[in-house]
């Protein structure tokens, strides 16, 4: 297998021979943080040191643990953290949020409002840029310079316009957090936008809801508080809060594909008559899209 390319994870690692000459056939070794002590870590650590091998902190599922595996050096990191917000108390969204909110409203309008949606990203002068450089990168793949907001949505059109806006906002929102999330974010909303015409469903609405189902995350509010903000119909919502139906068909499928739910992935494929390899080729055409729209965000 590794001599065809595949790329090799070891996980349960022991301090034995047999370990040892597997390590040098993997890429990573997966440590668990719940399973392994702190001791048992820097053991492990120690005994993999001057190995090429990348050492990935397993079940990071607290901002604690988070601290304490980059404390202990890990720079790798799996768990669902990175998903799940720490709601503070009385934490609300600030200013300058609210002006994003209101653009994503704007964008929901048909057609846009070209003048007033130039006048609220010009408020933000890291959305104007993040905007404009997303505009002018592969992710558009436009042959001349855009250098306006009004520009930009008359030369890409609308539903192109929507789509790097959303990247920008997700981008402003997820400052200081980690990139991961972000990545998550654009995939998720990638993935629902491609996936929607196998199920009928609305290209912008879908991408909407992917981008938007991870912003609790980001702005560490819960996801209640957020819906109650978001001018979505009322069904999205509901697929935001995670009620069964329709319209949150295909972010359920994302989300048990990253948490590796392959059995819930395949159930859900057989209930509503959908093709495995028609979703798996459209998670990774997204994967991809996403990585390319992750380069061009800073």
């Amino acid at each position: 297998m590794k001599a065809s390319g595949f790329r090799l994870a070891l996980t349960d690692l022991s301090r034995r021979l047999e370990s040892r000459q597997l390590i040098d056939l993997a890429d990573y070794v997966k440590v668990d943080m719940v399973k392994v002590d702190a001791a048992g870590r820097q053991s492990l650590l120690h005994w993999l040191a001057g190995s090429e091998t990348c050492v990935v902190a397993q079940n990071v599922e607290t901002r604690e643990q988070y601290g304490q595996a980059c404390k202990e050096g890990f720079e790798l990191f799996q768990g669902y953290y990175f998903c799940r917000p720490e709601a503070l108390e009385s934490h609300r969204i600030p200013g300058n949020r609210l002006v994003h909110l209101e653009i994503i409203e704007n964008l929901q309008k048909d057609p846009v409002d070209l003048e007033r949606m130039s006048q609220l990203v010009m408020c933000d002068a890291s959305l104007t840029y993040r905007l404009l450089r997303l505009v002018n990168s592969p992710v558009c793949a436009m042959r001349q310079e855009v250098t306006s907001i009004q520009s930009a949505l008359l030369l890409v059109g609308e539903a192109n316009f929507r789509r790097i806006a959303m990247l920008a906002i997700a981008s402003d929102f997820n400052a200081g957090q980690p990139a991961e999330l972000l990545r998550m974010a654009f995939e998720r909303a990638r993935f629902c936008e491609l996936a929607s015409k196998l199920c009928g469903l609305s290209s912008n609405e879908q991408y909407l809801l992917g981008m938007v189902s991870l912003f609790p995350a980001m702005l560490r509010i819960l996801v209640e508080d957020m819906v109650r903000l978001l001018p979505l119909r009322e069904a999205v919502c509901d697929a935001l809060l995670g009620k069964d139906n329709p319209e949150g068909l295909l972010l359920h499928w994302v989300v048990c594909h990253e948490h590796g739910d392959w059995k819930e992935c395949d159930a859900l494929a057989r209930e509503h008559g959908l093709r495995h390899e028609q979703l798996h080729r459209r998670h990774a055409e997204a994967a991809a899209w996403a990585d390319t729209a992750l380069r061009f965000n800073a």
